[in-house]
């Protein structure tokens, strides 16, 4: 098949590059449109209790059981003033006048909660009804519109913080690509050496990331997706275009050196570095797929979002890629000074001089030093991540700009109760005298808690439904609101009751991540193993690979904590710790760090496997493999770094959690592990590490991946 795709290729390269560019123009055009409709939320399991019981009691009272805006209103007057009084009523007749609001509370004598301290300030609450998220966002945008129009009015809640997530990601995205394309167009003419060539890289990228756009946005229309799987359709997509082109171009350069700017060495270049290609995007795609086994939608969009644009870079590599190379030829090295062209002439022609030649001999002399000691190295950057406290998504991801982050900062800060979280139970029963007895006796059971602060007695709300209200004396995430929420969980109830709330939320997500992590870790192992195994016919190599992932993964963890957590780079990154790391982020990180290992190995075993397998001795293998593809996967590794590092400068912190953590853990990878730990447990091993039992032997032999077969 790819023998006939290079074929293709060079006889009508130009077909192909105009049909390519009207499917990539059309794709954006569509994929622009469409993914104008991702969702901002989606990080919990909508199966879980916490949802289960806003959804009964919306049912039940056509009003959520929290509130979905709040306005604060600041007239410059006190609150008690006639003039007061109007800002307020000016706001809430707004509210009214809204068809999704369905109850609107604001400041009297049985809310004084809201009105500030100092009695300057009022805080207006909108409920809306039953409706879903992109209807909750899309009446948060209409509120805050009409709101602004009113003077000293700032508008917050959850549905402004998720319409104001949307907004940013869009623009953030933006300004990170802008930074991104003329940094990564340096760093391949620097590894190309030549004008030409180094722009095939962005230019494929820039492929990846239309079509990335065109099946994230077809794919709201049937899953509806999350907004945040923009950055890593775009990180993701730029980062394997390039890694890709970056190992097709490099082998064609090879080939055309050798034979000629001929179809024989068009094909060979797609028949061993493409296969290379889409078996890496079908590993990472598989790796990311596992995401989807996960409940929440944030992850679940993370997973189709990368398993689609790994198979994007894989088409736009194989199918588009060699086109432009064969319409290019020879002129693939034009406007290359000849400086360069000599000294990349000049490095090829002696590889046994190469630096990754002598690093590797450097290595393999002393093999059980140097592994112990990046080991360690490994350990002690992991040490922080035995400390590591997890949080959720909430308004304090957003910059101090946005009106959601300000509005609670102002309810936290100025109003009374500002460090206590709101609790609410669902119970499922009839209006009944029994049902109003037993559930009292719930009551006083929350009451005797330690860390409540306040419970109001069930009231009957409808349809088969009572709700009870209570309040944490700590913040919603503090160590005794969540162990007041498990312990109201664990509650013997006498009917069927679910809690509700932030703190509920949370730790319902946390449970529901447990349960699933182990299933998706299953899978993204497993997929390792086998690619590897495919690829190699070893069993000791996949083994070895998976554990040093594991090394890599809980390292790059240690930096999230030291970064993050602990906010030890708070000025020169921009935001402000949480104390905390995202809950999710190390589960997709994790994802995203075996999918590009295991790319990367594929990449380094099947050109160390094929020069062993040519007669190459074991260490002289491994040498002259690092030093054919060190600086391809450095070059790629560094691209990459590049692409997803320049999430850092989002104003959304778990964006800069996943741009910095994903660029560490590539970082490390390329080179700790593939410098350092590769070849001296390569050493260490010898011919044990391509052992495998006789059955498995046999078995690779028929179905064996082989980069040139």
């Amino acid at each position: 098949m790819l023998d006939r795709l290079a074929r293709v290729s060079h006889a009508h390269p130009v077909r192909i590059i105009i049909a390519s560019l009207l499917v990539a123009a059309a794709a954006l055009a569509i994929g622009f449109t469409l993914i104008g409709n991702l969702s901002a939320s989606g990080f919990n399991d909508p199966a879980s209790a916490s949802v289960l019981a806003q959804e009964e009691i919306v049912g039940a009272t056509g009003a959520s059981a929290v509130p979905s805006l709040v306005a604060i209103v600041d007239p410059g007057a006190p609150i008690a003033s006639p003039e007061g009084q109007a800002a307020v009523n000016r706001v809430a007749t707004v509210m009214k006048d809204d068809p999704d609001v369905a109850q609107v509370a604001g400041p009297s004598s049985q809310s004084p909660d809201l009105t500030s301290k100092d009695g300057s300030k009022a805080a207006v609450l909108a409920y809306f009804g039953d409706i879903d998220e992109d209807e909750s966002q899309a009446a948060a945008r209409r509120l805050d519109d009409e709101l602004s129009t009113v003077p000293g009015v700032t508008v917050g809640g959850a549905w402004t913080a998720a319409a104001e997530t949307s907004s940013i990601v869009g623009e953030d995205l933006l300004r990170a690509e802008l930074i991104a394309f003329p940094l990564l167009f340096l760093v391949s003419l620097w590894v190309f050496r030549g004008l030409v060539a180094a722009l095939l890289p962005p230019l494929m990228g820039a492929l990846v990331i239309f079509g990335g756009f065109f099946f994230l946005g077809a794919g709201n229309e049937v899953f509806g997706l999350s907004v945040y799987a923009l950055n890593l359709v775009t990180g993701l997509g730029l980062g394997l275009a390039i890694d890709y082109s970056l190992l097709i171009v490099s082998r064609y350069r090879e080939e055309i050196a050798a034979h000629g700017a001929t179809p024989q060495a068009l094909a060979n270049t797609v028949r061993t570095a493409g296969k290379s290609v889409l078996y890496s995007a079908l590993t990472v795609g598989a790796a990311l797929a596992a995401l989807m086994i996960f409940p929440q939608n944030f992850l679940f969009s993370m997973g189709f979002g990368g398993m689609v644009v790994a198979l994007v870079a894989a088409l736009v590599a194989v199918g588009v890629l060699p086109a432009v190379m064969a319409l290019l030829g020879v002129r693939i090295n034009a406007l290359a000074p000849r400086r360069w062209r000599e000294r990349s002439v000049a490095a090829d022609r002696v590889e046994q001089s190469g630096g990754w030649y002598r690093l590797s001999h450097f290595v393999m002399r002393r093999p059980v030093i140097v592994a112990l000691a990046s080991g360690a190295f490994m350990v002690m950057l992991a040490l922080p991540a035995l400390g590591v406290k997890f949080t959720t998504t909430d308004s304090s991801v957003l910059p101090q700009s946005a009106s959601a982050r300000q509005v609670d900062q102002m309810l936290t800060q100025e109003f009374p109760g500002g460090d206590s979280t709101p609790i609410f139970l669902s119970a499922r029963a009839g209006n009944t005298p029994q049902a109003s007895r037993k559930l009292l006796e719930v009551t006083r059971e929350i009451h005797a808690m330690p860390a409540t602060k306040s419970v109001s007695p069930p009231r009957f709300v409808g349809d088969r439904t009572w709700q009870i209200d209570a309040t944490s004396k700590y913040r919603a995430l503090d160590d005794r609101t969540i162990g007041l929420v498990q312990d109201i969980q664990a509650i013997d109830d006498p009917y069927p009751t679910k809690v509700g709330g932030f703190t509920a939320l949370f730790v319902d997500q946390r449970g529901s991540l447990a349960a699933h992590l182990p299933w998706a870790a299953l899978i993204i192992v497993a997929v390792t193993i086998v690619a590897l195994f495919l690829m190699t016919g070893s069993v000791v190599l996949p083994i070895k690979a998976v554990i040093m992932n594991v090394l890599t993964l809980g390292a790059t963890l240690g930096v999230l904590v030291l970064i993050f957590q602990d906010g030890n780079l708070e000025g020169l990154l921009q935001y402000d710790s949480q104390g905390a790391v995202d809950l999710t982020q190390p589960i997709l990180i994790g994802a995203l760090a075996f999918g590009l290992s295991t790319d990367y190995a594929v990449f380094l075993l099947s050109r160390i496997k094929e020069l062993r397998d040519s007669g190459g001795g074991e260490r002289e293998s491994v040498a002259l493999g690092l030093q054919r593809t060190g600086r391809v996967v450095t070059a790629a590794a560094l691209l990459f770094c590049i692409a997803m590092g320049a999430f850092a400068t989002s104003r959304i912190v778990i964006i800069k959690e996943l741009g910095i953590g994903t660029a560490v853990a590539v970082a490390l990878d390329a080179t700790i592990v593939r410098a350092l730990l590769v070849p001296s447990l390569m050493a260490l091993l010898g011919r044990w590490n391509w052992w495998a039992p006789g059955p498995l032997r046999r078995l690779h032999a028929r179905i064996g991946v082989r980069e040139g077969g």
